[in-house]
C-alpha cells in the first residue's frame, strides 16, 4: 500500500471553496433549504488540487431551485439537476436522490427525492466521492470514511461493491481510472466485484462514447498502466478491446511500460499500445483500426494512431547506419507534422544506447527540415507548367510521373532542386523514356 497521505486540513478545506458556491448555499439557506458541496470537487480539494467543478446537492426540489435563483438552466431536470448560472458561472445544483432500477445499466428509470444528505451519499460509486461539505456550519459529512480510504491510498465501493457495479456498469472502468489518476489499490471485496460476469454483463450495455471517454481520461493519468492492468487482470478488457485482451502477458506488459515512458497525450499513449499489435505494422494497424472505430474515436485521432502504428520505428531499426538520402525518404514517409510523435515513441520503447540512437535520429531529421529539405513535389524548383513549357508537353498523368521522377533524385541528390538543373534531368528522363 501506498504511503498515507496527508489530506488538507479543514479550515483550508473550507477557505478553498469559491464564494458564489458558499453565496449560492447561503441563498438556499435563506429560503428554509440546505446545500452541500458534493463530488469530485470534494475528493480534489481534501487531496489539495485544484477542483474544476463546483457542485451542490440540497434538499431543495428542482422547481423551488428554480423559484429560488434567477438564472437556472434545466440540464437534467428529470433526475433532479440544474444549472444555476451566476457570474456567467454554471454550478451543478442536484437534489438528494435515492434512485431505481438502473436497466440500461447507466441511468436510473426513475429517481426518489430526499431530505437527508447520508442517504444520497449511499447512493454513489466509492467512498472518497461519497463526502459532502456543508460551508455554511462548516462541517464534513463522511458516512462511509471516504476520507480514511483517500488517506490511506484505497479505492473502495460504497456499501456492497458488486451492487455498486451493477447498478452503474461504467463504474467498473471508473474504478480502473481512479485508481490510475489517484495512484491508489483497490480494496479486496472491490477488486473481486470488478471482475464479476454480473459486472461485466452491465458494463456490456454502456454506450462506446462513454468507455472512449473513460479510457482518455484514463490515458491522462500520470501512471495509466494501473488503469489497464486492472482492466486485464478484471477481465474487463475482451469487452472492448479484444485485439489487445490478445496480447501475451509479457507483450501487454511492454506496452504498458511504453505508455507510463510516454507525455500524458491520450492519442500518442494508446498509439503506444497499439504499436504491440499484429505480425507487421500494417496489420497492427489493421487491428488498431477496429478497435479505434468501435470505441468511436475522432477521425483526428484515428489517422495520427494509424499513421503511428503504421510507421514505427522497429526496435531492431538502427537508424545511425541510415544514410542522408535513406533519412529523407524515412522523413518523407513519415511527414515532418508525425515526426516528433514517432521519435517520442521509439524513444518510449527504448533504453539506453538504442533510445539515445532514436533521439539522434530526430535531431537529425529537424536539422534536414530547418535546412529546408524537399519532400514532397511541391517543394521542387519547379512545377509542372514549367515542365509543360520548357519540354513542350501537353497536360496529362505524366508530368505528375515526370515530377516524381525529379522528386526521387533530389532525395538522393538535394543539390539537384534549382530549375534549370531540374528541367535538364527532365530532359534526359524524357529522353529515355522515348
Amino acid at each position: 500500500m501506498s504511503p498515507e497521505k496527508t489530506l488538507t486540513e479543514p479550515d483550508r478545506l473550507f477557505q478553498a471553496i469559491p464564494e458564489p458556491v458558499v453565496g449560492l448555499c447561503r441563498r438556499l439557506a435563506g429560503a428554509g433549504k440546505r446545500g452541500w458541496v458534493v463530488g469530485g470537487c470534494v475528493r480534489d480539494s481534501l487531496l489539495g488540487l485544484a477542483a474544476k467543478d463546483w457542485d451542490v446537492a440540497t434538499d431543495a426540489r428542482p422547481e423551488e431551485v428554480q423559484r429560488i435563483f434567477r438564472r437556472v438552466i434545466p440540464t437534467g431536470i428529470k433526475h433532479g439537476t440544474v444549472t444555476v448560472v451566476l457570474g456567467g458561472v454554471g454550478y451543478e445544483v442536484t437534489t438528494l436522490r435515492g434512485e431505481g432500477e438502473y436497466r440500461d445499466g447507466r441511468h436510473p428509470e426513475a429517481v426518489t427525492f430526499l431530505d437527508d444528505i447520508e442517504e444520497d451519499l449511499a447512493r454513489r460509486d466509492f467512498t472518497f466521492n461519497a463526502i459532502a461539505l456543508d460551508p455554511l456550519a462548516r462541517t464534513i459529512v463522511d458516512p462511509f470514511d471516504g476520507q480514511r480510504d483517500l488517506a490511506r491510498g484505497l479505492l473502495r465501493a460504497v456499501g456492497v461493491a458488486l451492487e455498486r457495479f451493477v447498478e452503474d456498469g461504467l463504474r467498473v472502468l471508473r474504478a480502473a481510472r481512479f485508481a490510475a489518476a489517484l495512484e491508489c489499490e483497490v480494496e479486496a471485496s472491490t477488486l473481486r466485484a470488478m471482475a464479476a460476469p454480473e459486472a461485466h454483463r452491465t458494463l456490456a450495455k454502456v454506450s462506446p462514447e462513454r468507455v472512449h471517454d473513460e479510457w482518455q481520461k484514463a490515458m491522462k493519468a500520470r501512471r495509466p498502466s494501473i488503469a489497464f492492468s486492472l482492466m486485464r487482470s478484471t477481465e474487463v478488457l475482451p469487452l472492448h478491446a479484444p485485439e489487445l485482451a490478445s496480447l501475451a502477458d509479457d507483450v501487454y506488459a511492454r506496452g504498458l511500460e511504453r505508455i507510463d515512458r510516454c507525455p500524458s497525450d491520450p492519442p500518442l499513449r494508446l498509439a503506444a499500445l497499439c504499436l504491440e499489435l499484429g505480425d507487421t505494422p500494417t496489420l497492427g494497424a489493421d487491428e488498431a483500426e477496429a478497435l479505434l472505430r468501435r470505441l468511436r474515436f475522432s477521425n483526428d485521432d484515428r489517422n495520427r494512431i494509424l499513421h503511428l502504428v503504421r510507421h514505427q520505428l522497429a526496435e531492431g531499426d538502427a537508424p545511425s547506419s541510415w544514410s542522408d538520402a535513406a533519412l529523407r525518404r524515412w522523413l518523407r514517409a513519415v511527414t515532418p507534422s508525425r515526426l516528433d510523435d514517432v521519435v517520442t515513441l521509439a524513444e518510449a520503447s527504448r533504453e539506453g544506447d538504442a533510445k539515445a540512437e532514436a533521439s539522434a535520429l530526430g535531431a537529425r531529421a529537424r536539422a534536414m527540415l530547418a535546412e529546408g529539405v524537399a519532400l514532397e513535389t511541391r517543394d521542387l524548383a519547379v512545377r509542372g507548367k514549367d515542365l509543360m513549357q520548357a519540354l513542350e508537353l501537353s497536360p496529362g498523368r505524366h508530368i505528375g510521373e515526370l515530377l516524381e521522377a525529379l522528386l526521387e533524385r533530389v532525395l538522393d541528390e538535394p543539390s539537384l532542386n534549382q530549375a534549370e538543373r531540374l528541367i535538364e534531368v527532365a530532359r534526359g528522363l524524357r529522353g529515355g523514356a522515348a
